[in-house]
């Protein structure tokens, strides 16, 4: 999916398309919409995440599993969405994980309100921070989804330009909002 940026003055609209023609049906809805002299700028922010099995984990710390049997994986290029909740996962990646499914749940997506599985917990790492969370599936084919909760999570912030940051409110120490 591409997203199309498009700002004039202070105001920004933003629209999604999912093919090379729709880039110029992008930029002659923008032109009708805002007029002339706009900039299109295409967005999409990756970023590498560790991904570890957490019941695995926990066996570790029990004596009942070896460290080298922990079931990981690193992605190297997972989707940076503020606008997904929290982290999704292709089913592919569930299955190598080992992960087990908790219960199905109703979730709004672009196409509308489907049932999606939500799976026993990973714990997750994006530049050196590290948080658990339990896993929401997607079809197989979708990129990994790092929602607004991973980042608000590890105190990361989405700059246009220079990708994933740390939250510059806080100096790069890293800071829980519990207010």
């Amino acid at each position: 999916m591409e997203i199309c940026q498009v700002s004039r003055r202070s105001a920004t609209a933003a629209a999604s398309f999912h093919s090379e023609p729709s880039k110029a049906l992008c930029l002659s809805y923008c032109v009708a919409a805002f007029g002339l002299n706009i900039g299109v700028e295409r967005m999409r922010h990756t970023t590498q995440i560790e991904l570890e099995n957490q019941n695995d984990l926990v066996a570790v710390k029990l004596g009942v599993m070896n460290p080298e049997d922990v079931r990981k994986l690193t992605v190297t290029d997972a989707l940076v969405d503020t606008g997904a909740t929290g982290l999704c996962l292709p089913t592919p990646l569930i299955e190598q994980l080992g992960l087990t499914p908790i219960e199905t749940r109703r979730a709004r997506t672009a196409t509308g309100i489907v049932d999606r599985v939500l799976y026993s917990e990973v714990q997750f790492t994006i530049l050196e921070r590290t948080g658990t969370m339990q896993i929401t599936d997607l079809p197989e084919g979708s990129p990994v989804l790092v929602g607004h909760m991973i980042l608000e999570h590890l105190d990361l912030c989405l700059d246009i330009k220079e990708g994933l940051i740390y939250n510059p409110a806080h100096d790069g120490e890293w800071i829980t909002e519990i207010l």
